[in-house]
């Protein structure tokens, strides 16, 4: 008699619910859903090729330099004066 009353099943979550308040299979897909992801292989890609970009730049600015080393020592070296005067133009600007 007790049996068909309780159900058979005991003592336990009635209806297969839990203490939140989902039934068994609903706590198990949120769990699933739950999991966390981290996906490093884009960003380490990502900062390898901005690596191999500096690392580029820094060896064609190591070149210009030289060149104009070169230039300044051989007393070849003829700066645009337009160029330079529009370059100071702003900073002297600012201090006036």
């Amino acid at each position: 008699m007790v049996d068909k009353i309780i159900g058979g099943k005991g003592f336990g979550p009635l209806g297969g619910m839990n203490r939140t308040g989902k039934s068994g299979a609903a706590a198990k897909s949120a769990e699933a859903a739950k999991t966390d992801r981290v996906n490093f292989s884009d960003a380490l890609q990502n900062a390898s090729k901005t690596q191999a970009a500096s690392t580029t730049q820094e060896a064609s600015r190591a070149e210009k330099i030289q060149a104009l080393k070169s230039q300044i020592e051989n007393g070849t070296y003829k700066p645009d004066l337009d160029k330079v005067a529009s370059s100071l133009l702003p900073f002297i600007m600012k201090e006036s």
